[in-house]
């Protein structure tokens, strides 16, 4: 058997596979619109488990374990980091695609790129950066997570890039613009924004409490934390609080994952689509029900008062943003100062986004330490 018949096979195997066990629905391997560069068929990885390989061998992937999720390593080293959200967005939306008969390696490699650009110090460094760079369009996230993808990553000889599939591309560009026409993302795509959501919202609050910003009896007040802290309470006696708090985490992943599976299965049931032709032209599927998605706008908005504008996490935020400032005006002044290889694309992209590029990529300890050795005043 020789190379090119064995490929063959074992691309018939994958799409057999996926023909058993996806729906007619899921983004199957087989009808990938490609990659910007061709390249050939693996011989035994199919084009969105190549996707998720490449991601998590990125350099951005990597940066992720020292990037500020909502609270900074300076706070303690409990809570979540932008590495640690991106695991478990993954493993949420792997438990909702498998659910679904979707394609888990796309939603697995869409998870695992869904917060590849953000820079040091969460979205307090998104804002810096945003303020920083208006002539050059501002900064955001998700536009430079597809700018690593497609350009910053230097992993091959071949392209710039890491080379993505299109669904990939398409599925980040959707985060970009977050259009609101007739076109629809596949569902694979819907199925990683509502594990981003279910993840953030419960996971925040877990933070919180351990970091002690939040007591049990503040988040009693709201509605989705206080009907999951009954049900835990009827079925354990006498937990201890450490225990309570872990149980009511793990009953609001549970009760949100049955909720939008219940209601996309319901609309899937009416809709019937039979292609992704059908779900593109269809209004939005993978969501929560009217009810718990108003919990969780009154958890969103009660997190967003009570512990993101809480003072100790502003007092952090401030005197990181300030030190981002700082640097994104020396670099500017001074672009010699950048390392050879950004200096390399001043020429392609400008000294605003070249510094921008360089900032992004920095774990919240590197921003740390270069502003210590370069601009902090003796």
């Amino acid at each position: 058997m020789n190379d090119v018949t064995a490929t063959n096979e074992w691309s018939m195997t994958i799409a057999e596979r996926e023909r058993l066990l996806l729906a007619p629905y899921a983004m199957h391997s087989v009808d990938s619109a490609g990659r910007v560069y061709p390249e050939p068929v693996h011989p035994y990885r199919g084009p969105f488990q190549r996707d998720r390989d490449r991601v998590v061998h990125s350099a951005a992937y990597r940066r992720l374990s020292g990037k500020t999720q909502v609270f900074t390593g300076e706070m303690g080293d409990y809570h979540r980091t932008r590495l640690t959200h991106t695991i478990e967005v993954a493993s949420l939306a792997r438990t909702l695609a498998r659910a679904l008969r979707l394609n888990e390696d796309l939603v697995e490699a869409l998870a695992m790129m869904h917060d590849l650009g953000h820079p040091p110090f969460g979205h307090s460094g998104e804002d810096v950066l945003d303020e920083c760079m208006p002539s050059c369009g501002g900064f955001s996230h998700n536009g430079h997570t597809l700018r690593l993808v497609e350009v910053l990553e230097q992993r091959y000889p071949e392209f710039a890039g890491l080379n993505l599939s299109r669904e990939m591309l398409d599925g980040q560009g959707y985060r970009v613009r977050k259009q609101s026409n007739d076109q629809r993302p596949l569902l694979e795509v819907q199925v990683v924004d509502a594990a981003d959501s279910i993840a953030y919202d419960s996971h925040d609050a877990d933070d919180a409490l351990e970091l002690k910003l939040l007591t049990l009896g503040d988040l009693a007040e709201i509605p989705l934390w206080r009907e999951a802290a009954a049900r835990v309470r009827g079925l354990y006696q006498a937990l201890s609080e450490r225990e309570l708090k872990q149980a009511i985490v793990h009953e609001l992943l549970v009760q949100q994952v049955n909720d939008i599976l219940k209601h996309t299965w319901q609309r899937l049931a009416e809709l019937r689509p039979d292609s992704v032709v059908a779900v593109r032209a269809a209004a939005w599927l993978v969501a929560p029900g009217a009810e718990l998605a108003e919990q969780k706008v009154e958890l969103e908005r009660f997190l967003y008062q009570r512990v993101y504008r809480h003072p100790k996490v502003l007092r952090v935020r401030a005197r990181a943003q300030e030190q981002l400032r700082i640097m994104f005006q020396g670099y500017v002044q001074d672009p010699d100062m950048l390392p050879a290889g950004f200096r390399s694309r001043l020429a392609i992209d400008g000294v605003e986004r070249t510094v921008g590029d360089y900032l992004a990529g920095m774990t919240d300890r590197y921003a740390r330490r270069q502003f210590a050795d370069h601009f902090e005043r003796v």
